[in-house]
């Protein structure tokens, strides 16, 4: 599977109408993006169904859920969702899972337990799901959400790697050590064209303040130094440029080129300004070239 250097993280740009989404999508391929990835929150549209619009509107370019919530569907039903795309789209169907956060997955009924244990065991049943239909040729590639260390050294252990979320290119450089090569590592990376600070940091926090409620991402900041009180009222200063990449196009692609030198293999890019498809048309040739 060829999914290039830079992909794109679609947001909300996922969440618009088929006939919109379906145009975003052919012409995010022709600017030449090696991947789309789409998240699954409470409320949002199914990502198996999205997976397979956007692969039917789309000729060459991978599509990555990023992720599928594992309290969405039970282990036979996402490891025969996988199998389907493959082997209707041969090399162009990535799957990304994840235990998603406490709130979300309480909304949707469910308790959510130990992450780690509950990731193996339904890992292990994946692997185990009876699938009577045809075995694609190729089976479409895993990796698991993963934040801390012991996340990230069952995605190196167990899939093809890992997607970080929310996350700076010194968690990239961390989590390569944790997995090793080998692995893939293919961190998120938002990011704003805004000059000035003031208007560049008000977007972003209406970007962060929603992830800095999670306990996961939370937890994850502490881990890199940051304090309770840089992640209050959408984050302070150094928490929204650690997170945020905002400037114009040369100082976005140095935050994507500070994920490859870190160990990354493939950064999705996630436009936050007041014009996604626009950003990330402006954006393109710059991010890649690298």
């Amino acid at each position: 599977m060829e999914i290039g250097r830079v992909g794109v993280w679609l947001g909300p740009l996922s969440m618009k109408a088929a006939a919109e989404t379906r145009e975003i999508a052919s012409e995010l391929e022709q600017l030449g993006f090696g991947a789309l990835w789409f998240g699954e929150g409470v409320g949002t549209k199914e990502c198996f169904t999205q997976a397979a619009t956007l692969l039917a509107w789309t000729e060459r370019v991978v599509v990555a859920t990023g992720i599928a919530n594992i309290y969405a569907r039970d282990p036979m039903a996402t490891a025969n969702g996988a199998r389907t795309l493959a082997d209707a789209y041969p090399g162009r169907f990535l799957l990304g899972i994840g235990v998603s956060h406490a709130p979300s997955v309480a909304e949707r009924g469910h308790e959510y337990t130990r992450p780690l244990t509950t990731m193996r065991a339904y890992l292990d049943a994946m692997d185990e799901a009876i699938f009577r239909g045809v075995e694609p040729a190729e089976p479409a590639p895993r990796v698991l959400a993963a934040l801390g260390p012991r996340m990230l050294e069952l995605a190196a252990e167990r899939t093809r790697g890992a997607h970080p979320y929310f996350t700076s290119p010194e968690h990239t450089a961390m989590a390569r050590e944790v997995m090793g090569e080998g692995p893939l590592l293919a961190p998120e990376q938002a990011f704003l064209l805004e000059i000035d600070p003031g208007l560049a940091r008000a977007k972003a926090r209406e970007h962060m303040t929603y992830y800095l409620r999670l306990d996961n991402y939370r937890r994850n900041l502490l881990r890199f130094g940051f304090t309770d009180d840089d992640l209050d009222e959408g984050g302070s200063d150094r928490l929204v440029d650690a997170i945020v990449a905002w400037g114009d196009v040369e100082a976005v692609r140095d935050r994507v080129r500070g994920h490859l030198d870190a160990g990354a293999d493939h950064v999705c890019v996630q436009a936050v300004g007041r014009d996604p498809v626009d950003e990330l048309r402006r954006a393109a040739p710059a991010l890649l070239e690298l």
